[in-house]
């Protein structure tokens, strides 16, 4: 079992910022901002590539989860970025789709080394 589906089922402790029936969000423990939550479906989806059409009503509802915890971590008006990574190649390191929150600071653009 992946150590977030651990974390949905209370085997593993995280410091939850939101949560509902399909969806749980949590500090991550190595942030890379000062705001950085990791925002999963309770069910396991390994990566982007498994997605289904069935997980649309999903994803759209992740999005507005997102949206919710940006504004009450006061991160919504001066701005934030929603990041997932799929696969070895684009960072992915844990395989139970996730999406970084982060923001707090001036981020700056976006670059490829």
């Amino acid at each position: 079992m992946c150590v977030f589906c651990k974390i949905v089922k209370g085997e593993l402790p995280a410091k939850v910022v939101y949560e509902d029936d399909r969806v749980m969000a949590f500090h991550d423990i190595n942030p890379q901002a000062p705001v950085h939550v990791l925002v999963i479906p309770k069910e396991h989806i390994p990566t982007v590539n498994d997605l289904k059409e069935e997980h649309a009503e999903l994803i759209g509802h992740i999005f507005l989860v997102i949206k919710k915890i940006a504004k009450e971590l006061g991160i919504a008006e001066s701005g934030y970025r929603v990041l997932v990574n799929c696969n070895s190649d684009g960072g992915q390191e844990i395989y139970h789709l996730h999406f970084h929150l982060l923001g707090g600071k001036p981020l700056g653009p976006m670059v490829c080394r």
